[in-house]
């Protein structure tokens, strides 16, 4: 194993699934989905959505009131799940608080939180004093939270380009890490439901009512979701435990093309593509399985379905997992890469979850159903409003202490 190999120490994911990643592996094993119709309180627009529970009930008291919102919320509630936070820790004794890095995606960051102040303006415009919040109304809201939570103070970023966010967080990490800038990253990505997401989607066109069915024939619209999820990476030769599996290529592109529409041949899409498979020295017929963005969307749908079906060819084995907890927004880069690194470990691949027939405009063979395959490369797929691409290869290492499923 080279000295550059970026290992995965350990990952966590809390979504529509249920509370972390346990509860993903089991709703992907058993092919249930976290989707109900919207209940979001307050909203009135008819579609399903992947909302989070509990995320109401969080206490806020105190020096910790600085930092409500629902989006510090659910991150709060996410990193209470599994070992992760215990693993930072140990990072953190043994590199030093400074050595240990946030990289942050997110889309909305905390949009809920500006939206409750706007209704508690004074007569003059004024912010109330409970909504002063300059750490929270801030795009970077994420990366300082997951900081200040975990006691964190070396650098810290929030990445936001939309659905391409924490997809872009490995490639950040991954350069920070070969630079020796820092000796641990813990990267992910938040987004939470808020009027402003819901109603922003319904009036583009895009929401659907009935639950999404990408590549479907008769699609008609995304779902969208919320939730988080992190992952824990070191270089290879300085890791003492990890879970088998390596970030083994990254790319990333801008379109420029249009603010929400996909550019036509996805001419940026497959820029990211090759990048990708060019710095993990790897060939399309190397790749296994593909975690494709497939939104649900008319035209996200055709186009990346025809760019993946000229690239890996018609039989690639691919799939889209909205099914299970809608469109996350910035969380979803890296939420269906954990779905992604989940199915090289389990070898279960996920099928496309209400996939009855497959638009004749999308010449891939895709499949309903979960396989059984044994992978040593997956990929995935993440593109956002404005053009904005990633795209990620994980792979297993030459050698696997791999951490138990």
């Amino acid at each position: 194993m080279s000295r550059q190999d970026i290992v995965v120490v350990d990952y966590e994911a809390t979504c529509a699934c249920g509370p972390g990643v346990a509860s993903l592996r089991e709703a992907l094993r058993e092919r249930r989905s976290g989707l109900r119709q919207n209940d979001f309180p307050d909203s009135l627009l008819e579609t399903w959505i992947g909302r989070v529970d509990s995320l109401e009930s969080q206490s806020w008291e105190g020096d910790d009131a600085a930092w409500q919102s629902r989006n510090n919320a659910l991150i709060a509630f996410a990193l209470a799940q599994g070992r992760l936070a215990e693993r930072v820790a140990e990072l953190k004794a043994r590199y030093g608080a400074s050595r240990v890095a946030v990289i942050m995606g997110s889309s909305t960051s905390s949009i809920d939180r500006s939206e409750e102040a706007y209704h508690h303006l004074s007569e003059d415009g004024a912010l109330a004093p409970a909504y002063r919040q300059e750490n929270v109304l801030n795009p970077h809201a994420p990366g300082l939270y997951v900081a200040h939570l975990l006691g964190l103070d070396g650098p810290t970023l929030t990445v936001n380009t939309a659905c391409s966010s924490s997809a872009k967080v490995f490639a950040s990490a991954s350069r920070w890490l070969h630079a020796g800038l820092v000796d641990a990253v813990l990267v992910g990505g938040a987004d939470t439901l808020c009027h402003s997401v819901l109603q922003g989607f319904h009036s583009l066109q895009l929401v659907s009512a009935q639950p999404c069915r990408p590549f479907d024939a008769a699609r008609d619209g995304i779902n969208l979701g919320e939730g988080a999820g992190f992952a824990l990476l070191q270089r290879a030769d300085e890791a003492q435990a990890h879970t088998g599996i390596k970030v083994a290529g990254y790319g990333e592109s801008s379109d420029a093309y249009h603010m929400s529409h996909p550019h036509p041949q996805g001419a940026g899409a497959r820029l990211a593509i090759e990048q990708a498979l060019a710095g993990a020295k790897l060939h399309t017929q190397d790749i296994g399985y593909i975690n494709l963005h497939g939104t649900a969307s008319r035209a996200n749908d055709r186009i990346e379905g025809a760019l993946v079906a000229d690239m890996f060819g018609e039989q690639a084995v691919a799939s889209s997992t909205k099914g299970w907890m809608g469109h996350t927004l910035g969380a979803a880069g890296i939420l269906e890469s954990l779905v992604a690194i989940e199915a090289l470990r389990s070898e279960c691949v996920p099928g496309t979850m209400n996939l009855e027939e497959v638009d004749p405009e999308v010449p891939l063979a895709l499949f309903a159903e979960n396989r059984r395959l044994h992978l040593e490369h997956v990929m995935n797929n993440s593109f956002g409003f404005g053009g904005n691409n990633a795209c990620l290869i994980f792979s297993r290492t030459a050698t696997s202490p791999e951490v138990a499923l």
